[in-house]
């Protein structure tokens, strides 16, 4: 089994809101960043929300759980302005991202394919490109060499690197393989991929990430939130938080 993710580049700018910090330090005093991907209606972003989310993801690319523009700006309108409002994007162009981004009021973007981060970057509104969050996935796959550098890394133009197994695959990579892998990196991450209440807490043990990601983990079907495995998820995040 093989997982090389060569690091050591220099920290990134980070545009954060002032309710979260920019690090998750080894005294665990600081919180992880939680989003809740795959929102499909407004009781479910609601219900997210109420589990204590600091952000939700709506995607945009082929799922069960894709919405339209419309359907993510009707929701949106309605939730509280602290909430961040993530876009997940997959394989799509710099003018189909700009394109959404100016229909919906997205605090960020996700770009879980083959964009290229500078592309994207300069697609954006001018107005909106520096404040809005931008997250590149990694996806860790067996057998595969993950180096930062082919994903696109440019200093500034990518803010935290999310760590997957697979779009909305519900499974789990090799965690301990690849934490040894991050080594003393300071890139800010977040942990995606088959994390449920039941796990969630190892991998803020193993990893001490920036974020966590989670869909699959509290549905009761795909694109159907279970408002009790949000709180329980949430809740397991800030005891493991504590240890």
């Amino acid at each position: 089994m093989v997982f090389a993710i060569r690091l050591g580049f220099s920290s990134l700018a980070w545009h954060r809101p002032v309710r979260s910090q920019s690090a998750f330090p080894k005294n665990n005093c600081m919180r992880t960043w939680i989003k809740i991907c795959g929102t499909t209606s407004l009781e479910d972003a609601l219900s997210s929300i109420e589990a204590g989310a600091d952000a939700l993801g709506f995607i945009f690319a082929p799922s069960k759980r894709r919405v339209s523009t419309d359907e993510a700006q009707r929701i949106i309108s309605q939730l509280p302005r602290e909430v961040e409002r993530i876009g997940v994007f997959m394989n799509s162009s710099a003018a189909e991202i700009a394109s959404v981004v100016k229909a919906v009021e997205l605090t960020g973007i996700q770009m879980h394919g083959e964009e290229s981060p500078a592309a994207v970057y300069a697609g954006l509104p001018s107005g909106r490109r520096d404040a809005m969050r931008k997250i590149k996935t990694v996806l860790i796959e067996l057998g595969q060499e993950v180096g930062f550098e082919r994903h696109g890394y440019a200093s500034g133009l990518v803010d935290a690197w999310l760590l997957d197994s697979g779009a909305g695959s519900g499974k789990t990579f090799d965690w301990q393989t690849t934490r040894k892998q991050l080594g003393e990196s300071k890139e800010k991450y977040i942990v995606a991929g088959g994390l449920t209440p039941e796990n969630v807490s190892d991998a803020i043990r193993i990893f001490r990430p920036w974020g966590v990601d989670v869909v699959t983990g509290v549905e009761r079907e795909p694109g159907r939130k279970d408002p009790e495995r949000l709180k329980a998820f949430v809740a397991a995040v800030r005891r493991a938080e504590e240890t």
